[in-house]
């Protein structure tokens, strides 16, 4: 599918990597009629948001969702014609169980109201029962405080959130009760380790931005359905080569022809192109980078990276009432159902999705098992009589990059030194933490960029990244 006319020759892109990025700029660039490879070592697309088969379940690798404001992501599932299988909340409304109280007592929620910002979250706010009064007021302040950042600070970037929440009245309640329960789902990490530039953009697109910026979508079928399966189905309707389990070798400038070709090797076949785009992570971008592309290559292995564990648990009946709640007085963080979009038939499938795993992300599943099944119980009356018919792990070590204060100034952008050769994926300079939202805009980015290089015209239907931010 082109959108536009032009003149000129065909160019050709090689798109290394099929994540969510990758996916992302192969698209964008096919739909302005360039012609596109796309390589991706795994047998599958969807980089690190997947599923797998165990048995007759069919099982995300973890639990991702996404809100309102993430209108790049939003694109993408309109683009790959998935977005009625990743619906929406038709109004924000987060369960949250503290197990620490009585039974009847233990339930709170985040909810909003069709009302203006910041008097959408006001009503919840007052009525939250897992914050004293005073703490709810100090809450407003704070984020009244916050709204008033500028993002545009690079300042922002070296602060940690943590002392930021200290300084401005925040007590350790109130970050477990509220700030964390927000920031490490999105962040994945704790508010004192968490750089105060991106924990501002978080809560301010998403709770002070728009009433209904932080609707939360998930999907309602596997993750492959959308990232794999109906994302290849598009890429080949744009006339995009996907190549799986092809590694890329290495990638070079071809010295010989004045416009600056670039060949990207592969066990068995090297294929020349005008454009790359390197979508993998940052440390396989510095073992494929070529030298000069970046002043300071070595800042790539400064990004660090967080764990996320996942646990899933089938049960031999429902145990949940609610499509997902989140937990306090527990090491229990988010916990969705996950039994439709997995094909069970009898019983009830949960995932626990559990961020700043650094603790936990090694540890066996049996003593996972002995952990968090008595605190399921706790925390899910329903669960107590329940068999459990099936305990099992995933493993994310490096699922996002760590947004350690600091972490800004060593992400790079789109564009770099060396002519034709661009950079996507979710740890590049999107101004996002490392979520889907930020990998589509990378991958968005990285295909403008080339465009404007091969003098290719933007499509109409692109995402429009400044409009949007």
């Amino acid at each position: 599918m082109t959108d536009g006319t032009w003149s000129g020759s065909t160019r050709d892109a090689v798109v290394i990597g099929g994540g969510l990025a990758g996916i992302t700029a192969a698209l964008a660039l096919a739909d302005a009629g360039v012609r596109v490879t796309l390589l991706e070592g795994r047998p599958r697309l969807g980089g690190l948001a997947f599923s797998f088969q165990r048995g007759e379940l069919t099982v995300d690798n973890g639990q991702h969702v996404y809100l309102r404001c993430c209108t790049a992501y939003r694109w993408f599932l309109d683009r790959i014609d998935g977005a009625a299988l990743a619906p929406l909340q038709d109004r924000l409304d987060v369960p949250v169980l503290d197990v620490t109280k009585p039974e009847g007592r233990r339930l709170g929620r985040l909810r909003r109201d069709a009302l203006p910002v910041p008097l959408h979250l006001g009503r919840s706010l007052a009525t939250y029962p897992h914050l004293s009064l005073a703490e709810r007021a100090m809450v407003g302040r704070a984020a009244l405080a916050l709204k008033g950042l500028d993002l545009a600070d690079p300042t922002l970037d070296a602060q940690d959130f943590g002392s930021w929440l200290t300084a401005h009245g925040q007590s350790a309640r109130a970050v477990e009760a509220l700030w964390d329960l927000v920031g490490v789902a999105t962040l994945n990490a704790v508010a004192g380790d968490a750089s105060l530039g991106l924990a501002a953009m978080v809560f301010k697109t998403g709770l002070l931005s728009d009433p209904g910026a932080a609707d939360i979508g998930w999907a309602r079928v596997p993750l492959g359905e959308l990232h794999d399966r109906l994302a290849r189905k598009a890429l080949d309707s744009a006339g995009v080569r996907t190549e799986l389990r092809s590694r890329v070798t290495s990638i070079s400038r071809n010295s010989q022809y004045e416009n600056g070709r670039w060949t990207v090797q592969v066990p068995g076949e090297a294929i020349e192109a005008d454009a790359v785009v390197l979508a993998v992570p940052q440390r396989e971008t510095y073992d494929l980078l070529p030298d000069g592309a970046l002043d300071a290559p070595d800042q790539l292995l400064r990004i660090g990276t967080a764990p996320i564990l996942n646990i899933h648990v089938v049960y031999d009946r429902k145990v949940l009432a609610r499509p997902f709640l989140t937990a306090l007085g527990t090491p229990v963080q988010w916990v969705f159902d996950r039994t439709e979009a997995s094909g069970l038939e009898q019983g009830q499938y949960l995932a626990l999705s559990q961020s700043v795993a650094q603790d936990e992300i090694d540890a066996p599943v049996a003593e996972l098992r002995e952990r968090y099944l008595p605190e399921l119980e706790r925390l899910l009356p329903r669960a107590r009589g329940a068999e459990v018919r099936d305990f099992f792990v995933t493993r994310e070590r490096t699922a996002t990059f760590a947004p350690a204060p600091g972490v800004g100034r060593l992400r790079p952008g789109a564009r770099t030194k060396a002519p034709g050769l661009y950079l996507a994926g979710a740890w590049t300079a999107t101004g996002w933490p490392a979520t889907m939202e930020s990998a589509v805009r990378s991958g968005i980015g990285a295909a403008d960029a080339a465009l404007s290089a091969l003098g290719r015209p933007r499509p109409r239907h692109l995402f429009d990244v400044e409009e949007a931010a």
